[in-house]
């Protein structure tokens, strides 16, 4: 196995044409309740991404590990949306992020919020965008939660990708008229903006 990331929560591995992520231990957590914790997150993020493989593109799931606190997954060997947005011309921005609007009305009209949304999350193969990473993810069907999921990628974008950031967000805005509660989650995206300008 070849190890790819270690984040503050998991280690990712590569092992052939799969993804093992291991959720690793915390030293200053009571062990009982780490243990706890992470059981818990590794079976939420097993069960979200299950449910998420039939309604839109992410990593088939192929084994949840309790004892190890490891789940293994399919590897999705394309590029992250991060290192290509530079290269894509206008047309293809378009495309891409309209499409990415789409899927995340799709996901919340689920109530699945992915709450990490960002392009280093999003992997383009073979002409389609995968999500990957759902290991904050959570059930919920509340707008405030739908409207700070797109916040974040808003956020993100103007992070990484601040040349084109509006354009990109616009296009995923159109994308997103898809969902059903469209019209209640922008106005509610709107109060979320303007509470981020006056703190």
């Amino acid at each position: 196995m070849k190890l790819l990331k270690q984040g503050a929560e998991a280690k990712i591995f590569l092992d052939g044409n799969s993804i093992i992520k291991e959720r690793i231990s915390k030293s200053y957590r009571i062990k009982d309740i780490d243990k706890k914790l992470r059981l818990y997150r590794t079976r939420s993020e097993a069960k979200i991404l299950d449910k998420c493989s039939s309604i839109i593109n992410v990593p088939s799931l192929f084994n949840v590990d309790e004892i190890g606190m490891k789940i293994k997954m399919e590897f999705i060997n394309g590029k992250l949306l991060r290192d290509l947005l530079n290269d894509l011309n206008e047309e293809e921005k378009k495309e891409i992020f309209f499409y990415i609007g789409n899927e995340i009305a799709v996901l919340h009209d689920n109530n699945i919020i992915h709450q990490d949304l960002t392009t280093s999350n999003m992997v383009l193969f073979n002409k389609k965008v995968y999500f990957i990473d759902f290991g904050l993810s959570f059930i919920s069907d509340r707008v405030e939660d739908k409207a700070v999921d797109l916040h974040l990628l808003k956020q993100a974008l103007n992070a990484k990708h601040y040349l084109y950031a509006e354009e990109c967000f616009d296009n995923v805005l159109e994308g997103y008229r898809k969902s059903k509660n469209y019209s209640k989650i922008i106005e509610r995206l709107d109060k979320v903006e303007r509470r981020g300008k006056y703190k």
